[in-house]
């Protein structure tokens, strides 16, 4: 069994890896939800569409590059880890921008003064998701443009 060893990391690589564990977590959070005065609903990232996909890639990303540097063994590629770690965040972050983007949101109130109110939208899962695939998109940058590989269209 692979097992990631965080002490063979570097500290971009552990930000990485971490991210990647974030987004995990935050799968199981609530994603897209409804609240009102009598109650609400939510639904976590695997039930809100196509944007666990995105998440899944970010997942990836960090779960690939933490093997790679543990020195499991893992399937040799044309591209190094750093192409491979940036295109995957990247693709994913993209995934989970759009799910959120193109989430219907609102609020309002009704009722004698204002006795009802609702509100539905993205909730703190997909947030918390958008936040660490972000960061893993920077750091996956900062290791692409250390690891001096070439762009795959590039050669």
């Amino acid at each position: 069994m692979a097992v990631i060893d965080v002490k063979r990391l570097s500290s971009i690589d552990r930000v990485v890896v971490g991210a990647s564990l974030v987004a995990l977590i935050a799968m199981f959070l609530p994603w897209y939800g409804y609240s009102s005065t009598f109650g609400g609903a939510s639904v976590s990232g695997f039930g809100s569409g196509y944007g666990w996909f995105g998440a899944l890639l970010v997942i990836a990303a960090g779960v690939y590059l933490g093997l790679i540097r543990s020195g499991s063994s893992v399937p040799k590629t044309s591209m190094g880890p750093g192409v491979i770690v940036l295109g995957a965040s990247a693709i994913g972050t993209a995934l989970v921008v759009i799910r959120w983007i193109s989430l219907p949101s609102g609020s309002g109130t009704s009722g004698a003064g204002g006795a009802y109110s609702y509100s539905y939208g993205p909730r703190v899962g997909l947030i918390i998701t958008l936040i660490a695939a972000l960061v893993q998109v920077v750091c996956s940058f900062r290791l692409f443009k250390r690891s001096g590989e070439a762009l795959p269209w590039a050669k």
